[in-house]
């Protein structure tokens, strides 16, 4: 019995001690993947109203549901950061990575907002470029399907929220930060932007993931 005990205790601390690992790995990671540069203008719980600066991103679009979407558009993105299809350096990946409607989606109620579940909408999926580069400095996509481009300084309010970023989960927080958005008096600009800081093999938990919408 007591053999068992301390076998079960080894274990256990075992497991304990790659847990800490694993968080330990995960935080390292995270803090050393450049993210956009921004001015906290006003913070209220989990929401945030930001000033952003020009930002210059890779980006494609691809047609279907959100998260197929932005499976599809990862892909080409990713190649051509890693110089897999065009010449030249390789560029470093930074957080998040982003995604847009093209137009936005209708609400449903009472409380969540339908990704369009049973019809396709076109996504613009995008990497942001690290702040060193300018978007003349950037290496040209091998091809029509990726597009290098400049989202001008605007003013945001986002959500923060962990979790495996389900079309519910994402419905109730955007659903939230409009509500949020409409009592503060401000105006909601352009569809909402989903951001993901994390691969799809950290624990959910452990993930950040934001809706931001820009505001006036």
């Amino acid at each position: 019995m007591r053999r068992i005990l301390r076998a079960m205790a080894i274990t256990a601390g075992v497991l304990a001690l790659l847990a800490v690992i694993v968080v330990a790995a995960w935080v390292f990671i995270v803090n050393n993947v450049e993210q956009p540069n921004f001015e906290i203008v006003r913070v209220d719980g989990a929401i945030e109203v930001r000033d952003y600066p020009c930002l210059i991103v890779a980006e494609v679009s691809r047609k279907g549901q959100r998260w197929d979407a932005v499976r599809a558009g990862f892909r080409p993105l990713a190649n051509y950061i890693f110089a897999r299809e065009r010449g030249g350096d390789t560029i470093s990946m930074t957080a998040p990575v982003t995604q847009t409607a093209s137009e936005k989606i209708a609400m449903t109620a009472p409380v969540t907002q339908e990704r369009a579940v049973g019809d396709e909408a076109t996504w613009t999926v995008r990497f942001i470029m690290p702040s060193k580069y300018a978007l003349a400095d950037l290496p040209q996509p091998a091809g029509s399907d990726v597009r290098l481009s400049e989202i001008p300084a605007q003013r945001v309010a986002a959500i923060r929220f962990s979790g495996v970023a389900t079309d519910e989960l994402v419905g109730e927080k955007e659903a939230e930060l409009m509500r949020w958005v409409a009592a503060q008096g401000l105006s909601a600009e352009g569809p909402p932007t989903y951001a993901y800081y994390n691969d799809p093999w950290t624990p959910g938990f452990l993930r950040r993931n934001e809706v931001m919408i820009g505001v006036e």
